[in-house]
């Protein structure tokens, strides 16, 4: 039922509201990270589902072993993260921490590089959330790489392919 950012919401509130069985019911969808093969997603978009454009929110499950994403920060998006089961270990600027159940991480745009990996032996899960800009700029300092977002269409570029003006 998602809906774009020029609709009217529905007046039937019932199409916004998910019970916890909605939710065990939707398949999750599988995501790998364009640029890191180790980094497997599994996740239900809960905005989308019930139309939200201006924000995601996602219920994520990440098996042992994998990790979340490639090291990055955004430049016009807000992100975080709630640990509902299992534990993670997040890299965030040059500190290294361990997550549990109840833990929550803030990820201001313009922030420390941050990434995740699930080094336990079973599977951790979390909500992850962030502002929606039309424009953002995702930099991943590991690989040296910039990645444009515009209104959904994404382009990148390696870094030393980049020239100035």
């Amino acid at each position: 039922m998602m809906t774009t950012p020029n609709q009217q919401p529905r007046k039937d509130t019932q199409a916004y509201v998910l019970t916890k069985s909605d939710i065990d019911s939707t398949t999750e969808a599988k995501h790998v990270h364009q640029f890191n093969e180790q980094a497997i997603r599994h996740t239900v978009s809960l905005s989308d589902i019930v139309g939200l454009t201006k924000f995601g929110l996602h219920l994520v499950r990440v098996e042992a072993g994998d990790e979340t994403t490639t090291h990055h920060y955004h430049e016009e998006s807000d992100e975080f993260i709630y640990v509902l089961s299992g534990e993670l270990s997040l890299r965030y600027g040059d500190e290294h921490y361990v997550l549990k159940a109840g833990d929550f991480v803030g990820f201001p745009a313009h922030g420390a590089p941050h990434s995740m990996r699930n080094e336990s032996d079973r599977d951790a899960t979390y909500l992850m959330g962030g502002s929606r800009p039309d424009i953002d700029i995702c930099n991943y300092p590991d690989i040296d790489r910039r990645m444009y977002n515009i209104r959904g269409q994404k382009e990148y570029v390696d870094l030393e392919d980049l020239g100035e003006i």
